[in-house]
């Protein structure tokens, strides 16, 4: 009996295995003409259907949602360029400011894509990598996939529990949990290879077009030193990406990374990176964007992001931001590195008044009274309407006048 629930659960995720990816050597092959925008077919699939179109509705109105038209525009002229013009048509993007490394994409065509991600991603090859991606679980089809796979293995479940209760054997209650570890652990395998297949179905995208397309491979060498940086940064041990999870839903990052090498076209070091523009319609939402990655309180991460950042030249708001993560950990040392990137962004640009009100705080913690009351000063002289105006001018008479 136990070797036929085992075999009854492999059998629970057969059918609709997703294609295997090649080996790493073999770029990966350009996707099939696209058919077209489809009806959803079968029950499962409209009533899927049904729920992605509430759940837009709701999304559609959400205050997370960025409705910059220029932004909006760009992002879906990086999206169309990676998948092409007849699919991009099929896709609604919406740009949702949450502070997080992901996008998703639902059966009905929605697809999210959250403001860590963009913060995260430094080219137009970047990105369309990671929308490729996402699409590739669309064209895929792989939501209604997965969820007949649940569905499978939650029937076989509780079938299986019916006939071990009748049977009440201890024997029987064993197989029955040798057989749950067994369906679990299906799923996770089976939605691992779905992101492997869209994976490839991404790189495909990519290589037929004219963005570089081991871009994607960086990306995920990048989240890994990210994570390490996080880490190091909460005293926790270095963790490891090339090993997976029993449950884990993704493959390892380091075995990501290295398959998206090898499945670039390997003609993709002379094509178009798009770092520039990327940088350049980026540049008005990144004050914002850093400053929520601010709030995560992740420091290792916030500050392996900004160093990145930096890699071009160091700006204002680069600095801004780094003074600012540097002063709320709020340590001695971190108060004095904070003043000093304050002063910076100060130096570059004489008018932002956030770099004047950082520099005054921190001065201000440090001994430093009268610098700092001279910068909170200029501060309030360049944003004398400051929503915290009346605590910094609260804190100019608790440490001198009130000018």
């Amino acid at each position: 009996m136990r070797l036929a629930l085992a075999a009854a659960a492999a059998l629970a995720f057969a059918p609709a295995a997703p294609a295997a990816v090649p080996k790493p050597a073999a770029p990966a092959p350009l996707p099939a003409p696209y058919s077209g925008a489809y009806q959803p077919q079968g029950v499962d699939e409209i009533g899927l259907w049904r729920m992605s179109d509430e759940q837009e509705r709701a999304l559609a109105n959400s205050p997370l949602v960025l409705r910059d038209e220029a932004l909006n525009a760009y992002v879906r002229k990086v999206l169309c360029s990676a998948i092409g013009a007849d699919r991009c048509a099929s896709v609604r993007p919406y740009i949702v400011r949450l502070p997080l490394f992901n996008a998703s994409m639902t059966p009905n065509g929605t697809m999210e894509i959250y403001t860590g991600l963009l913060l995260r991603v430094r080219s137009e090859a970047e990105l369309a990598s990671v929308l490729g991606h996402e699409f590739g679980h669309f064209e895929k089809r792989h939501t209604l996939e997965k969820f007949k796979a649940k569905r499978r293995g939650t029937d076989l479940l509780s079938w299986a529990a019916v006939l071990t209760s009748m049977s009440g054997s201890a024997q029987a209650y064993r197989s029955f949990n040798d057989m749950q570890l067994s369906v679990l652990g299906g799923l996770a395998r089976y939605g691992r290879d779905q992101e492997r297949e869209a994976d490839l179905m991404g790189l495909g995208y990519l290589n037929q077009g004219h963005l570089r397309a081991t871009a994607a491979s960086r990306v995920w060498r990048n989240f890994i030193l990210e994570q390490e940086a996080s880490a190091a940064a909460r005293g926790l041990s270095k963790p490891d990406f090339d090993h997976v999870a029993f449950f884990a839903s993704h493959p390892a990052s380091g075995e990501r990374a290295d398959y998206l090498y090898g499945l670039a076209a390997p003609d993709g070091a002379d094509r178009d990176e798009g770092a520039d523009r990327y940088a350049a319609a980026l540049a008005p939402w990144l004050p914002m964007f850093l400053d929520d990655q601010i709030r995560l309180n992740d420091f290792g991460a916030s500050d392996f992001i900004i160093q990145r950042l930096a890699e071009p030249g160091w700006t204002a708001t680069l600095w801004r931001a780094r003074g600012d993560l540097f002063r709320l950990r709020g340590a001695p040392r971190d108060l004095m590195n904070a003043a000093d990137f304050y002063g910076k962004a100060a130096a570059l640009d004489p008018s932002m008044a956030e770099a004047q009100r950082g520099l005054g705080l921190s001065l201000i913690k440090t001994g430093r009274t009268t610098e700092g009351r001279d910068a909170l000063k200029h501060y309030l002289a360049l944003q004398p309407a400051a929503p915290d105006a009346a605590m910094i001018r609260m804190t100019l008479n608790a440490t001198g006048d009130g000018q």
